[in-house]
């Protein structure tokens, strides 16, 4: 068949079964689709739903959407599904945290800060206005702080077994952040990335200048790192996979071969076909296809 419903739950609350199969293929069904037979990828968790029609092409129009309550649905084609590239997003992506938003704390800023942070990666305000006025914010405070806030940092479930994963069959993968280069080089070594790259932040070696070096990395620069890494490593952009949630990750995510916006702001999910909203990390190895027992499986740090 032409296409392909990937059904994800999060596997911490294992709800898809035979029923919630079977309400998908009766919505594809009154949306005029021929549905095959279901093949699962991990019982509980993820499937695959193979259709055809009645859009089976961009002329045709969108695919049929398939709502079901706590699991994500994702369309795809079953060609090339399996990526060999991943650039991925750092901060509620990758890890929970929103790093800008762990220091301004020690000021007694989080909850302007937060509020800047929110704005921005919801497209509302500009990325890089807003992280210029956030560092400012933070002039003054102290270096050590850095290694306070990194204490709290928090792995998105099934990153350790995604990155894992990608590695166990060739993949390539990349953190690339509108964040700082001091938490991204301690997320790819605890993760294992092969790459990272972010914006740095002035300080005397005691204390934080209230600026970054230029130029800053935001959403062009991420699109541009994506289209650097496929070239340097012989790929079509067709073989990258992009994850973020944030408006400067959109440009990346709707070029790449596969874009996931991963628990993301609403303008950005309404922009991109495959979402994630329930799964953990693991649902980009369900969309490439990949059954559990393919998995590398890692605990996360």
């Amino acid at each position: 068949m032409n296409n392909v419903f990937v059904l994800i739950a999060n596997p911490a609350r294992p709800i898809l079964d035979a029923a919630a199969v079977q309400l998908a293929s009766e919505q594809l069904q009154a949306a005029g689709a021929t549905v095959g037979p279901v093949d699962w990828l991990a019982p509980g968790v993820a499937c695959d739903l193979p259709f055809d029609g009645p859009a089976d092409g961009p002329a045709d129009g969108p695919p049929p959407t398939v709502s079901l309550p706590g699991i994500d649905a994702v369309a795809l084609s079953p060609e090339g599904r399996r990526k060999r590239l991943l650039v991925a997003d750092m901060e509620s992506t990758i890890i929970e945290n929103e790093m800008l938003d762990e220091l301004a704390e020690f000021l007694g800023l989080r909850e302007h800060i937060a509020g800047i942070t929110a704005r921005a990666m919801n497209g509302e305000i500009d990325f890089t206005g807003a992280l210029i006025e956030r560092v400012g914010l933070l002039k003054g405070l102290p270096v050590a702080r850095l290694d306070e806030a990194a204490e709290r940092i928090r792995t998105m479930a099934g990153a350790a077994t995604l990155i894992a994963t990608m590695h166990k069959f060739g993949g390539y993968c990349a953190l690339v952040s509108g964040g700082f280069t001091y938490f991204t080089r301690m997320v790819h070594e605890r993760l294992g990335f092969d790459f990272d790259a972010a914006n740095t932040l002035d300080h005397d070696g005691r204390t934080l200048a209230g600026t970054v070096q230029r130029p800053i990395l935001g959403k062009e620069a991420k699109l541009a790192t994506l289209e650097r890494l496929c070239a340097q490593r012989g790929l079509e952009m067709a073989q990258s996979l992009c994850v973020g949630d944030g408006a400067n990750d959109l440009p990346m995510l709707q070029a790449a071969g596969l874009g996931v916006a991963f628990r993301a702001k609403p303008m950005v999910a309404a922009q991109v076909a495959a979402r994630i909203d329930h799964g953990d990390l693991t649902a980009l190895l369900y969309l490439q296809g990949y059954r559990r027992r393919d998995f590398a499986e890692r605990k996360d740090p």
